[in-house]
């Protein structure tokens, strides 16, 4: 066989093109469809939300990899870090002292993946009100530091697996 004239290679390069298109359009095609629905949307109506602020606070939704509930806090808390969950706080009303990161003081294990302490060295105090909205990532240790009043907040857990 004898050299290839520059038509047909370019020919060969275009009908190679084509072909690996098309494949990448068929394997995209069959990823999309071996991929699981992340299952139904869970609706929690706004009744079963308040009464939830009302009493003591509770859970509103799970799933494997995430939480929300309704919490209130009328005092003080322990120092908490989670190793393995980020936090996000919405306040819906009342007012608290919050201190993230730093070192924790008087460490201790308390569950798998949870610690807990009695205070911080260190760390940003932000004083949280009605509206505001903090993110606490998965191993920075946080603290409810002053609760001078009662305050309500709903949380988001994003579980890592």
């Amino acid at each position: 066989m004898g050299p290839l004239s520059v038509d047909t290679i370019e020919h060969m390069e275009r009908t190679g093109m084509k072909y690996l298109m098309a494949l990448a359009g068929f394997a995209g095609a069959a990823l999309l469809m071996a991929v699981e629905s992340g299952g139904p949307a869970t609706y929690v109506e706004h009744g079963k939300v308040s009464a939830l602020f009302a009493g003591k606070g509770g859970p509103i939704a799970k799933g494997p990899d995430y939480s929300v509930s309704a919490n209130q806090r009328i005092a003080a808390g322990t120092v908490e870090v989670h190793e393995k969950e980020t936090d996000i706080f919405h306040v819906i009303d009342g007012e608290a002292t919050f201190v993230t990161g730093g070192k924790v003081i008087g460490g201790k294990q308390t569950k798998p993946l949870q610690w807990s302490g009695t205070g911080i060295e260190g760390g940003v105090t932000h004083h949280l009100s009605q509206g505001d909205v903090i993110t606490i990532p998965a191993g920075t240790p946080h603290w409810f530091k002053d609760v001078p009043k009662k305050i309500n907040y709903y949380v988001v857990k994003v579980i890592k697996p």
